[in-house]
This record gives C-alpha cells, structure tokens and sequence, in this order.
C-alpha cells in the first residue's frame, strides 16, 4: 500500500506535490525561471530607483528601450553578464555572482 501524503490546505505546497514533487526537469525549469524573474524585477527596481524610464536606462547604456524593456520582462533568458555590468554601472550598481547549494528534492 502506497504511502499516502499528510492533508494540506496550503494551496503552494499542493502545487508543489502535484506538478513538481519528484520530477527534477520541472525543479529545474521552476528554478531558472525564478531566476529571470528576479533580474527582471531588480532591473526594473533599480531603474525606478534612479527615476529613469526604459528610454532614459537605454541612452545611457547605448541600447534601445527594447532591449531594456525585454530585460525586464520574466520569461526573458538571455541576461548576459555583460549587460547586467553596463546596467549596474549606469545605475551606480556593482554586479555580484553568488553560488548557493541547491536545495534537495523530495
């Protein structure tokens, strides 16, 4: 006999169980986008920080606001550490790479 899962009404931890417990591809594509979301949204933070728009980030790093508006947007994968640098230095930021265990599936 299978061994049943304690009830939750914890709607996360149901999500978890359902779509990503036990199935490491997902782990991974859940981590990765998560990862994008939040460069996305310290880029935006910064930028509003500094009172820039898109337009304003994109002159001074010798881009479009396209491509700033594209670096802000979540699904976006293709950050690159040279422009996460150009980025930073207009906006008065340092870029820091930090490596963190990953945690273990259940």
């Amino acid at each position: 006999m299978a061994k049943r899962s304690k009830p939750t009404g914890d709607a996360v931890e149901i999500l978890h169980r359902r779509f990503y417990a036990g199935r490491p591809s997902r782990l991974k594509k859940l981590e990765e986008a998560r990862a994008n979301e939040e460069i996305a949204r310290k880029i935006r933070a910064l930028r509003t920080a500094a009172g820039h728009t898109q337009s304003q980030l994109a002159k001074l790093i010798g881009t479009t606001a396209s491509v700033i508006c594209r670096l802000e947007d979540a699904d976006y994968e293709g950050h690159s550490l040279a422009m996460l640098r150009r980025i930073g230095g207009a906006l008065n930021q340092r870029v820091e790479i930090r490596f963190v265990p990953m945690r273990r599936s259940a």
